[in-house]
């Protein structure tokens, strides 16, 4: 694979870091946690979601079926409730939510049906909301994407009474990409800096998506010493970058809780593969202080 190198500013900006989640999640709502409830004895709820993500590959006018299981772990029945929403990723990864829109970019809510949309999970017990895709005939090649809600909540007690409580309900979401067609990809690193934290020095890279395409990331960044050797070696995670959008694509160099680099200035180059023909290369210097 031929190398694309692009050597781009370094600076100090620093801006917080967000994961979407990918694996089966435990959501534990308890008060004070992710369920506020003014009754003295809040149920604990513990629900296990599975898929938090699905990629789904398909052509104009294609429909897909496909389940989302959900197990209460917990001790106590919970009320589980569906429902569909556009997200987005902010600049830092973090997802955003918002209510389904007609006409709005690469949203593929409108292309979902749901299945049930409500059920209850007794202790111990497994369950499913499945998800119809239909893909409309004339959607064009593109990275389209919705995501499913669910919203836990207890299913014991007085409904009346529970229509008094002041209730922080836990939520989680399964995020669906729709990548219909194959739309030529157009990404490019835009920038690359060193953020400091109490705990971590990071490299950020910037990526800069212009295509209708969705890309995900993987490569490595090495960092070398003055000798011309390398010294560490860290795999760029697996991340997102949507359609149309800008993305911060962060790496750990060094951990405070590792082995440290003795103090010197060492090279860092991070290479990037999203697919395109060529990797994208940045390269910048870290100086490790006494």
């Amino acid at each position: 694979m031929d190398l694309q190198h692009r050597y781009v500013h370094a600076d100090a900006g620093v801006h917080p870091q967000h994961a979407v989640a990918r694996c089966a999640a435990r959501v534990l709502a308890a008060a004070g946690a992710c369920v506020l409830s003014v009754t003295p004895a809040a149920a604990q709820l513990s629900v296990e979601v599975s898929p938090l993500r699905v990629e789904i590959q398909t052509e104009a006018g294609g429909a897909r079926t496909q389940a989302v299981s959900l197990t209460n772990t917990g001790k106590d029945a919970v009320r589980v409730r569906a429902t569909i929403s556009d997200w987005r990723l902010s600049r830092d990864g973090a997802p955003q939510f918002e209510a389904p829109e007609e006409g709005r970019a690469y949203s593929a809510s409108g292309w979902i049906r749901l299945a049930p949309p409500e059920i209850v999970l007794e202790p111990g017990a497994q369950g499913a909301v499945r998800f119809s895709l239909s893909v409309p005939p004339g959607a064009g090649a593109a990275g389209y994407r919705t995501g499913i809600l669910f919203d836990f909540s207890p299913a014991a007690g007085d409904p009346s009474a529970r229509a008094r409580e002041v209730t922080f309900r836990s939520r989680i979401a399964t995020l669906i990409y729709v990548n219909v067609g194959q739309p030529p990809a157009a990404v490019e690193l835009t920038d690359l800096r060193i953020r400091t934290t109490p705990e971590q020095t990071q490299i950020v890279g910037t990526l800069a998506n212009t295509s209708r395409r969705t890309v995900r990331t993987k490569g490595s960044l090495v960092i070398t010493g003055a000798a011309g050797v390398a010294v560490r070696e860290v795999q760029v995670p697996d991340v997102p970058v949507l359609p149309e959008s800008e993305r911060e694509v962060v790496v750990v160099a060094l951990d405070r809780a590792a082995s440290p680099l003795p103090p010197g200035e060492y090279r860092v180059e991070l290479k990037i593969d999203v697919g395109l023909p060529t990797l994208l290369v940045g390269e910048t210097t870290l100086k490790v202080a006494k």
